[in-house]
């Protein structure tokens, strides 16, 4: 085997054949004059063809001087003409979203190549190998391409038209297509454009089995949020990807649309064990409301009046007083109501007790029977580690742990709190009767009245945020109910 073969064989992993290989191998051996004999030439030459190779779209970076990658067409952009200083012809441009299983880019193909992919040159679907250099345009990552060509052997496992999740949408992505569950809706706001024109913008949240994202609705959009109401599963078409404040948002233009679907959507909130938030962490808590007070209004400094609502939340290692700010004050929420509270600021609240701010950033949902917000696994207590909590604390057939912890009172479900805030267990023996609303249900039940909680065994049927009352004995820190009613 000669030198070239050798180098070849060893080394070069792109897809360049033999015979092309030999031809650029003799060309960089004439070029450098004699400098380098064949072995030499044909090492620089596999050197240069790896430079630039990436695995996979979601490695490609803006800091790199070329890549080159297989990707497969997505959707094909209208082509654009622009003026360029000094020159009479005008630019053309036209863009093409590429993806493979590890996510999307946008390619941007210039003048004669333009050209030829407005003639139908390019077909969606197509897998291309792709040799270009990434940067950051306006809409984000982009790629400006030197040569693409089709490949036929290659095969990417996505097709086009196939829905992005949320986990998976990237700054500066278009014509995106997305399922999910609508978890709320904002007011329609407006403001005034540069030319005088009014616009009109409003926001929605939706999620599905991989997290949640904030929608942007753009003027005639806009009247989307107030035509859809939370529980409703949609299918957002040609939105696109922008940041704000550090996150991902979905914004739907003029060319886009939120359309109300009649199949499921599966979301399961991931929430932050209440035990475990700390002060001026943004977190997303869920659980069962305990408290719900009535609204107040301020005045604020700058004369125009505020509003606010306080609720108490509930998980399985705690619960926390959440303030719900602004339009969130209207929220139809009552104890019993299963709630995510997401992207809340945790504060140093009244006495020294760390409260949950809900403020325009933070999404509040009150689930129904459309989101399944009880997983067949069975929650675990809390051990001090980050472990996410949600609503799955309060699952049907949870596990007996011997005791429910009371974070209010710092006692063991069963105990007594007083007007003065002391504990006072109750004798085994004794003879109890206590009304509360059902926040754990199960085996044990447990019932809360706002001041205290209560551990009851029980055969009877209950149901989550039912008020009961129930009569029965005292043993071992439980009541053991003869009547519930």
């Amino acid at each position: 085997m000669g030198a070239i073969e050798e180098v070849y064989e060893e080394d070069v992993e792109a897809d360049v054949s033999e015979e092309e290989f030999r031809e650029a191998v003799e060309a960089k051996v004439e070029q450098m004059g004699g400098l380098a004999d064949e072995e030499t030439a044909a090492m620089l030459i596999a050197h240069e063809l790896s430079e630039g190779e990436v695995n996979a779209v979601a490695d490609i970076e803006s800091g790199m001087e070329e890549v080159k990658f297989l990707a497969k067409v997505m959707a094909v952009g209208d082509l654009r003409t622009f003026e360029r200083d000094g020159e009479d012809a005008d630019g053309r441009v036209i863009n093409v979203e590429v993806a493979d299983e590890t996510g999307h880019v946008r390619l941007a193909f210039w003048d004669e190549q333009a050209a030829d992919i407005d003639d139908g040159a390019l077909d969606v679907g197509e897998v291309l190998r792709i040799k270009g250099r990434p940067k950051e345009g306006y809409n984000g990552l982009e790629v400006s391409v030197d040569k693409a060509e089709p490949d036929d052997d290659a095969t990417i496992d996505v097709e086009p038209g196939d829905g992005s999740t949320i986990e998976s949408l990237t700054m500066g992505q278009s014509d995106v297509t997305l399922r999910g569950l609508v978890l709320g809706t904002d007011s329609i706001r407006t403001f005034d454009r540069d030319d005088g024109s009014e616009g009109r913008v409003a926001n929605l949240t939706l999620g599905d089995e991989t997290g949640r994202v904030r929608v942007t609705l753009w003027d005639d959009q806009a009247d989307r949020a107030e035509e859809l109401s939370a529980g409703a599963a949609v299918e957002v078409v040609d939105g696109y990807v922008r940041e704000r404040d550090g996150a991902l948002e979905l914004h739907v233009g003029d060319q886009g649309a939120v359309d109300e679907i009649d199949e499921e959507v599966a979301f399961e909130p991931d929430a932050d064990a209440i035990e475990t938030v700390e002060i001026d962490e943004t977190v997303d808590i869920a659980g069962v409301v305990l408290e719900a007070d009535p609204k107040r209004t301020f005045d604020r400094d700058d004369g125009s009046e505020g509003q606010v609502r306080n609720i108490r939340l509930r998980d399985a290692t705690g619960d926390i007083r959440v303030a719900l700010w602004g339009e969130k004050a209207d929220e139809d929420i009552a104890p019993g109501d299963e709630v995510l509270a997401a992207d809340v600021e945790i504060q140093d609240g009244w006495q020294d007790d760390k409260e949950a701010s809900a403020g325009w950033q933070s999404t509040v949902v009150v689930f129904d029977d459309s989101v399944d917000v009880s997983p067949a696994a069975a929650p675990k207590p809390a051990t001090g580690d980050d472990e996410h909590a949600g609503l799955s604390s309060f699952a049907d057939g949870a596990p007996d742990t011997g005791s429910t912890e009371d974070s209010t009172s710092g006692g063991t479900a069963g105990d007594t709190m007083g007007q003065d805030g002391e504990t006072g267990a109750q004798a085994d023996g004794e003879d109890v009767e206590f009304t509360g609303t059902v926040v754990q249900t199960g085996d044990p039940v447990v019932l809360d009245d706002g001041e205290q909680t209560m551990t009851v065994e029980t055969s009877d049927h209950v149901q989550l945020g039912q008020e009961v009352t129930v009569r029965g004995v005292m043993r071992d820190e439980r009541l053991h109910a003869e009547d519930v009613f």
